[in-house]
């Protein structure tokens, strides 16, 4: 496999490339045309990779990229789960090169979504093809490859309850998530849930002059980041009443287990320009990024924000707030405790509307499972040293739908990096990570085979 893997090197990266330059931004209609464009892309690719009735199956709004190779129904079938959408390059002047004409540079590739998700979830387009084309494909495999990951999964939610027989397997494999770093390799074996909400404060019927009337109107913008101030109290805890009543407090041998991954706080540091950790008192640095909740102020806007001045006191304030969760913690019950307290602890100046987005459920991955030691064992691997189980910060609601609709497991096989800068300017993906994960996934498939007899 490794001889077809270094004669194609060039050509899989050049795909990858191809698809970078799509800017398959699924929040903005603007770019509708271009996400379709991905979802045909990856579809013909998946085509001359060796897969069959490969369909790209439209929704009420983008499509959802589905193929499959049957080698025999009685053998063991892995559903490999991706994304090809993005989210906005916004700021684009905050971008050392254009977000959407990739750039190598150093060693990585530079473009969005190069590592979330289309450079991870790519690998598997291409490992597919290496055990194809070298006669190594010892299991089914089905690929169901969405665009709408970045704007919670609507119309996914749909395709796999109205597709439950077409997406029968064993397993799902996801590539979404990051390991500790290019010498560590490492399994997720959990994942935070979500709470996502929009508030709106006003106090005033229109924007008005502050020189006529500054001094004797609340101004929504500092009403407003006052009720978001005391959301948390000076030791960094959330003060939502019964925000804590579900979260499960990890053992002292569970935190020192997580103790065990190489982490440097001054690298951390460093890496992101921060002058100085934060967060909940009592926890380190690894644990508050994925043990803990949290709760924080994704944007906040409201009066005069062009150039120049305009003396106003606007009549709006607005913040878009997630709140991370931890197993136990259900996001509708916790949406529903911040809508409370947040209309609670408004002054009697304000009138306040919160808007729920969408949420994701915690997710645990079972360490004693099959897929969960096929991947450990084809990182041990390719890599010559034992994978570490972590548990990661991020959200990927889909898992607990696959386990509520499908009864199915999810393995977390990531390969991207937490300086890969998702969601950010300049974000990035390693050649080295995109061709470790060509070289270690066809290892998974063979290990879940052996192991699913």
């Amino acid at each position: 496999m490794q001889d077809y893997i270094n004669k194609n090197k060039d050509r899989f990266l050049n795909e990858l490339l191809d698809l970078l330059r799509i800017p398959s931004v699924s929040t903005d209609l603007t770019y509708q045309k271009d996400v379709k464009r991905a979802a045909d892309f990856l579809a013909d690719r998946l085509k001359e990779a060796g897969a069959e009735k490969t369909t790209v199956f439209t929704t009420a709004k983008h499509p959802i990229v589905y193929a499959e190779k049957i080698i025999d129904p009685t053998k063991p079938t892995v559903l490999v789960y991706g994304h090809y959408d993005v989210q906005p390059a916004d700021p684009l002047e905050l971008w050392n090169s254009p977000p959407f004409e990739p750039v190598i540079k150093n060693g990585n590739i530079y473009a969005r979504g190069a590592c979330d998700d289309k450079g991870q979830m790519y690998m598997h387009v291409k490992a597919f093809e290496v055990m194809m084309q070298t006669s190594q494909l010892p299991c089914n495999v089905k690929f169901m490859i969405e665009g709408e990951e970045e704007i919670g999964s609507e119309n996914l939610i749909t395709f796999v309850r109205a597709n439950k027989d077409l997406l029968k397997a064993d397993i799902i494999l996801i590539s979404d998530t990051s390991m500790i770093d290019n010498e560590t390799p490492s399994v997720q074996t959990g994942l935070r849930g979500l709470s996502y909400l929009e508030v709106e404060v006003s106090t005033i019927n229109r924007d008005l002059h502050s020189g006529l009337y500054g001094g004797a109107v609340a101004n929504p913008i500092q009403v407003l980041c006052k009720m978001i101030d005391s959301l948390k109290d000076a030791d960094g805890r959330i003060t939502i009443p019964n925000f804590y009543d579900q979260v499960v407090e990890l053992s002292k041998e569970e935190r020192e287990e997580m103790a065990e991954a190489p982490f440097d706080v001054e690298v951390f540091k460093q890496s992101i320009g921060l002058k100085d950790i934060a967060g909940e008192k009592g926890y380190t640095t690894p644990e508050r990024t994925a043990i803990r909740p949290t709760l924080d102020v994704n944007g906040i806007w409201g009066g005069y924000t062009a150039e120049g001045a305009k003396t106003v006191i606007p009549a709006k304030a607005f913040a878009k707030i997630s709140m991370r969760l931890v197993p136990n913690q259900d996001p509708d019950e916790i949406t529903a405790l911040f809508v409370n307290h947040f209309k609670k602890i408004a002054p009697p100046t304000a009138t306040v509307e919160v808007r729920p987005h969408h949420g994701a459920v915690p997710v645990l991955v079972e360490r004693s499972s099959v897929g969960y030691k096929a991947a450990a064992k084809a990182l041990e691997k390719t890599f010559g040293r034992k994978a570490i189980p972590f548990r990661a910060g991020g959200s990927i609601p889909v898992v607990a739908l696959f386990k509520q609709e499908l009864g199915l497991d999810t393995v977390l096989m990531g390969f991207g990096l937490d300086s890969d800068a998702i969601h950010s300017p300049n974000e990035k993906y390693g050649l080295f990570n995109f061709y470790k994960g060509i070289e270690t996934i066809p290892y998974f498939y063979q290990y879940f085979a052996e192991m699913s007899k």
